[in-house]
């Protein structure tokens, strides 16, 4: 194939990149490629601790396309071996370990979800189970042996760790150690990741030349900001917007982040080209535009990319019905309800429009849960259930009983 010029690749590669380091060396990378008509391996890792991806993770995914874009070969490091250790990269304690099966679950559901972005023909899907299960004893500590304690204790998360009297576990350690070994394994030109990942990302040049390779580039991207605008976006916390929820959860959750992410999601999770990002910064900034037109926008620009056009008008003309014009949506729900009263918080358990009764008795304490439109301000309060009645639990959960 005919790759682009090394001026056009750049330009591309820099969009919303945080740091590339050493930029010279990806330049002679990349004249290289040109040269010989190779393509660059470029790699991602991510570990499938928790099922589902969230808009967080497409950040890199989409740089990831752009290389697919200029005629790279894309490898995903699906981690099932590293997911078992966990990430300790921003991290004051140790992560619960997962088992196997645990993570293979939910690296089921990564794997459905990355062709939502990426072109299925050009990207390999790997497992670094597949070099670790069969990894002897005398490579662990071959491998182990590259790295000092001193050295770990470099990064901030462990030394912080360390100077509180936190506890650190020894295969916390590994993690770095593995994920630059991935690199190896696939002979890596460039590997991206979040800026809190430098670490590892810096590990992995190391661990290459130990083992007789010429370095990757480290690529880093920023963190994406969750619905609240201040932690990142993490499913754990519950701030976040996962690609595969349906087109009126992912319009409505859009539509509850701050003005000032609007810009920033544009940026960092849309397909917009350069021109109209101009636009959208310069209607952002003209007090005569309104910002809820552009965040408007804006969701339905994330709904058409992973449910099309159609979802995305329908998405949005469901929210004005039920947030403007304070309707009911279109299709709720019906649960049949067998007890002819049942306690609010059991009742909310029950329907599935939340998680636990501890979070149920939260959203009943904060005005947020009502029956045909009447607040439920007592989390234990008995319900007479009646056929047909309309329980809303926040801003968007809507559920008809049926009895």
């Amino acid at each position: 194939m005919k790759f682009p010029s090394l001026n056009e690749q750049m330009d591309l590669i820099k969009r919303a990149a945080v740091e590339i380091l050493p930029e010279d060396e990806l330049v002679k990378k990349i004249e290289r490629s040109i040269k010989e008509n190779k393509p660059l391996v470029i790699k991602q890792g991510f570990d499938p601790t928790a099922p589902d991806i969230h808009l967080g993770h497409t950040v890199g995914i989409r740089k990831l396309r752009h290389f697919q874009e200029l005629g790279h070969q894309v490898v995903v490091i699906i981690g099932d071996y590293t997911a078992m250790v966990g990430d300790p990269s921003a991290k004051n304690s140790t992560r619960p370990r997962l088992s196997h099966e645990q993570v293979m679950e939910h690296a089921q559901t990564y794997q459905d979800q990355f062709f939502k972005i990426l072109d299925k023909d050009k990207t390999q899907i790997r497992f670094n189970g597949e070099w670790f299960k069969k990894m002897p004893f005398d490579q662990v500590m071959a491998l182990a042996s590259k790295f000092t304690v001193a050295r770990m204790l470099e990064r901030d998360d462990f030394a912080n760790r360390f100077k509180s009297q936190m506890p650190i576990s020894i295969h916390e350690f590994f993690y770095p150690l593995m994920q630059g070994y991935d690199s190896v394994m696939i002979k890596s030109d460039v590997e991206l990741g979040a800026t809190e990942q430098k670490f590892n990302l810096v590990i992995g040049r190391q661990i290459q030349k130990e083992y007789g390779q010429e370095p990757q580039v480290i690529l880093t991207l920023p963190v994406l900001e969750g619905l609240d605008g201040k932690q990142r976006m993490s499913k754990s916390i519950g701030n976040y917007i996962g690609i595969d929820e349906s087109p009126k959860e992912i319009y409505g959750k859009t539509m509850s982040i701050p003005d000032d992410l609007i810009y920033r999601y544009f940026e960092l999770i849309t397909d917009v080209d350069a021109a109209e990002l101009n636009e959208i910064k310069s209607n952002l900034q003209n007090s005569e535009v309104n910002p809820r037109d552009i965040k408007k926008y804006l969701g339905r620009t994330i709904v058409r990319m992973y449910h099309g056009d159609n979802a995305a008008l329908s998405a949005e003309k469901e929210f004005e019905n039920i947030f403007a014009k304070k309707d009911l949506p279109d299709e709720i729900p019906g649960i049949k309800i067998d007890s002819d009263s049942m306690r609010i918080d059991e009742l909310i358990v029950f329907t599935k429009t939340a998680d636990s009764k501890g979070q149920a008795k939260r959203l009943v304490q904060g005005g947020a849960v009502s029956i045909n439109g009447k607040k439920i301000s007592d989390p234990f309060q008995d319900i007479e259930i009646e056929n047909g009645q309309i329980l809303k639990v926040g801003k968007r959960k809507f559920v008809k009983l049926i009895y």
